[in-house]
């Protein structure tokens, strides 16, 4: 069943003078979705976020909230009172958590029999039960910003907006508060736009994607076609597709192609899924963890693509190492610490590095021309 628009933008334009920051021709968010927003910084993800919050007015366009355009002032604070936007920053009162928990609905206009249930349930759910008497300036950066969470959900929002709330924590606080927070939206089906530059945070929180790109989306879509299947190289390295590899195909047919990529003084073929033309140019992208790694070639393997080569790094990425590979071309892989300890992983270790032609994607091709 294809769920309720919520919020539509539509030619959403931003200048800064005469200088264009934002360019979203269309985007939409509907009811229980959690969106994405994803790019470096300097992306545009913050300002394409307070424009859909209505926290800035866009230089040309609109954006619909239930299907009603947000018209001048009036119309954005009557809906910024539906719903509700955390940042980095928690920017708590000088006040105990209970009173920041309650602020936005003692606003709302209830009273504080009203207020003290819902503040100590959402308190409860976020971990702060034994802490509404301590004055945030006493709370550390992860308990500040669970009490951001609290106060924000404890006003049921329409739509809750959160402007890269974690980046700022520790890596702990960070794992747990991401987990935390994923179990509430899907507890409650809470609608939101989250915006972040970290890939594991949106893979963890998101149904929808939303790459961005100085000012412009590049690619949106569900979270596996647009990590499995980006379209652009720029959408490929940001979200985890390390290995981009160039090449001329050499062969093609039923749905299959073959590639010959540099390696070294001679050359590498890789099997890949596509239609493409013999001749053509040729990008593709493998993720890290479709590669596995062996100290020997595997006959009995249904990989279609084997490279012997060596260790040149090992990099711990939280549970798991990146390895990169020189075989002949930059190849990564993701190990776990066993198969790190097993296969004694190290800069100059000999290893085979095998994937299937199906996790090989195709990301562009071009006309014809010389080999590569």
């Amino acid at each position: 069943m294809t769920r309720e628009r919520i919020l539509e933008a539509r030619d959403l334009t931003v200048h800064r003078g005469a200088v264009p920051v934002l360019d979203i021709p269309e985007l939409d968010l509907r009811v229980g979705e959690v969106l994405a927003l994803m790019g470096p910084n300097g992306a545009g993800k913050t300002t394409l976020m307070l424009t859909l919050a209505g926290l800035l007015a866009p230089s040309s366009g609109s954006v619909s909230f239930r299907g009603s355009v947000l018209q001048a002032k009036a119309g954005r604070e009557a809906f910024r009172r539906r719903t509700t936007m955390v940042f980095q920053d928690p920017l708590l009162f000088d006040a105990t958590v209970a009173q920041n928990i309650a602020s936005g609905l003692k606003l709302r206009g209830l009273s504080a029999t009203e207020r003290k249930p819902k503040v100590e349930a959402w308190a409860q759910r976020l971990g702060l039960g034994a802490l509404l008497d301590r004055p945030a300036h006493q709370l550390s950066g992860g308990e500040a910003q669970r009490t951001a969470l609290a106060r924000a959900f404890v006003l049921d929002p329409e739509i809750l907006f959160l402007d890269e709330p974690f980046s700022a924590l520790d890596p702990q606080a960070r794992e747990e508060l991401t987990g935390d927070l994923g179990h509430l939206l899907a507890e409650t089906g809470t609608t939101a736009v989250i915006a972040t530059h970290d890939q594991g945070e949106a893979a963890r929180l998101a149904h929808r994607l939303a790459v961005m790109k100085e000012g412009r989306i590049i690619q949106r879509g569900g979270l596996r076609k647009v990590t499995n299947h980006p379209e652009d190289p720029f959408v490929a390295a940001f979200v985890g597709m390390e290995t981009l590899l160039k090449g001329q195909v050499v062969d093609c047919g039923e749905g299959l192609f073959t590639m010959r990529v540099r390696k070294g003084t001679g050359s590498g073929e890789v099997m890949a899924p596509g239609e493409v033309r013999p001749g053509q140019t040729v990008l593709v992208g493998v993720r890290p963890e479709h590669v596995a790694l062996s100290l020997h070639s595997d006959k009995g393997s249904s990989a279609r693509n084997a490279f012997p080569g060596a260790v040149t790094k090992v990099i711990p990425r939280g549970p798991f190492f990146k390895i990169e590979l020189d075989c002949g071309f930059f190849l990564t892989a993701f190990v776990t610490a066993q198969s790190l300890s097993e296969l004694e992983l190290r800069p100059g270790r000999p290893v085979v590095a095998s994937f299937k032609a199906t996790s090989v994607h195709l990301i562009r091709r071009e006309g014809l021309g010389p080999e590569v």
